[in-house]
């Protein structure tokens, strides 16, 4: 039985594991970086070990550190979270070896499908579908070339141990074949220490659908349905949503069954993410496994009802699944909206700075997974995530509406954010109609830059108001009133922020 749980990772979904641990009356340990010192994972683990300087290779990816601390704080097992050492086979094997359970599958099973080439050979053998391309890495540009001409134009290059749109290229044209594929090589390279790459055919118009499947160590395996994750900029999601809003029930059905069949073949373990890249003909074909738990899982939680954390727990424990295929079903509409910290007036470049003021919105169906609050300082050294809004309604306009009106009532301030960009991807007539593919965003820029140039002066306004009105109780407060006042300044944080005091 699992009593303590070390979670190798920061930020939200730090805390959001943490909480589900809390709930099951198991112990949590917290691992910090420099930066992370006052990090609200820090603040909310029943333990916390400091792991190295702020730098990500020198903590929260440093195997034997973060080993040690389990051994050392007599934790069970490892929660990897996402990112980091998630899908890290090594890391799952040096787990093993220290008697620690790590939470996820295998490192056969990470090995296995982390290998984009591998994973679509294995697919190949179960029966799904997948793009047509390559089953093997191309060693030369000879190679790719015949290989292209053959597939036909246009072709996507992808990284074979890639994720994250890194070591990818489109190829539209003859042209582009060697100076993409050198590009696409020595991006991943740098990146994941591996060039090989392979090709696949581009799809048309695609849409981008996963499947969240959960195996235990019995044989079981069921899928909790699909989130559609179409809206993208630079490969990485920034909306999710479920149902997806243009599958019907048959194909569904038919994706759900191949979902469950790839996490068969991979001998899978625990949660984890079966990719799909839909064309308008609702044709769908097998992109590629997460071997972890998605930034999105929430919206599939809040629309099937289940907490995936508390499943992995127990999976990790040895339970038998209780959940029937036969007994899930889609109630209502999720939306999550995945809240960075940077400028997009300045080609969304990350934006670390001092928290001000927060405002979390409320209200039936509203969800937020965050890990700032006033006065913390966001590192510059990770991913700029720093919230989820997650927004549930009885139907998809429901959950729109919702959406909408959650994120006009968030307010950060002292740093920059995507607040603004998020709203007006809610308010597009693509997104609104629900037809929209991953081209989504560039082919909406212009209305999705639209600021408003009175909204951030109007609320300004109102923060000057608020101060006056504070300067003028002052002067007209007794002395004692007047210094305890003064002694509340701290109160007004956010005034502070916005007159630059």
């Amino acid at each position: 039985m699992i009593r303590k749980i070390l979670v190798a990772n920061r930020g939200e979904i730090a805390v959001r594991i943490m909480r589900s641990c809390r709930e099951m009356g198991i112990r949590t340990v917290a691992v910090y970086s420099d930066a992370d010192r006052k990090a609200m994972h820090v603040l909310y683990a029943d333990q916390a070990w400091h792991i190295g300087p702020s730098p990500s290779s020198e903590s929260y990816l440093d195997m034997d550190k973060i080993i040690k601390v389990a051994l050392e704080s007599r934790a069970d097992a490892i929660h990897p979270g996402y990112g980091f050492l998630s899908e890290n086979a090594v890391f799952s094997q040096k787990c093993q070896e220290a008697g620690i359970k790590f939470i996820g599958p295998g490192p056969h099973a990470i090995s296995q499908m982390g290998d984009k080439i591998t994973a679509r050979k294995t697919m190949l053998a179960a029966g799904v579908p997948v793009v047509p391309g390559t089953e093997s890495a191309i060693s030369s540009e000879a190679e790719a070339i015949k290989t292209i001409h053959e597939v036909g134009l246009p072709v996507m290059i992808k990284a074979s141990a890639g994720g994250g749109g890194k070591g990818m290229r489109l190829v539209k044209k003859d042209s582009e074949i060697k100076s993409s594929l050198r590009a696409a090589r020595s991006e991943a390279k740098s990146a994941f220490g591996d060039d090989a790459v392979y090709i696949e055919k581009y799809i048309q118009q695609p849409h981008h659908i996963e499947f969240q499947i959960l195996a235990d160590q019995h044989g079981n395996v069921i899928h909790l349905f699909e989130r559609e994750c179409s809206v993208q900029r630079r490969h990485q999601k920034i909306i999710e949503e479920t149902p997806s809003p243009i599958l019907t029930e048959e194909v569904r059905q038919k994706m759900g069954e191949a979902a469950v069949a790839a996490a068969r073949a991979a001998d899978y373990e625990g949660a984890g993410t079966i990719e799909f890249i839909v064309d308008k003909d609702l044709n769908y074909y097998f992109l590629e496994m997460n071997t972890r738990l998605q930034v999105e899982h929430p919206i599939t939680e809040r629309v099937v009802g289940v907490d995936l954390v508390k499943e992995q727990i127990k999976i990790a424990s040895g339970e038998k699944l209780t959940l029937k295929q036969e007994e899930l079903k889609q109630n209502g509409h999720a939306i999550e909206c995945r809240v960075y910290a940077e400028d997009a007036a300045n080609n969304f470049m990350p934006a670390p700075g001092k928290v001000t003021h927060i405002a979390i919105p409320y209200g039936v169906g509203v969800r937020v997974d965050g890990y700032i609050y006033e006065g913390f300082e966001i590192p510059i050294y990770y991913d700029p995530l720093i919230a989820k809004l997650i927004v549930w309604g009885s139907n998809r306009e429901d959950a729109i509406e919702r959406t909408i009106r959650a994120l006009q009532e968030f307010k950060i301030t002292g740093v920059k954010n995507s607040l603004n960009f998020l709203q007006n991807i809610m308010t597009a007539k693509d997104f609104v109609k629900g037809n929209y593919t991953t081209h989504f965003i560039d082919e909406n820029m212009e209305h999705l830059m639209d600021n408003d140039p009175c909204k951030d002066e109007c609320e300004d306004m109102v923060m000057i108001t608020a101060f006056l009105e504070y300067l003028a109780r002052i002067n007209k407060a007794a002395p004692k009133e007047a210094t305890s006042l003064k002694n509340n300044w701290k109160d007004y944080s956010r005034i502070r922020s916005v007159l630059k005091l």
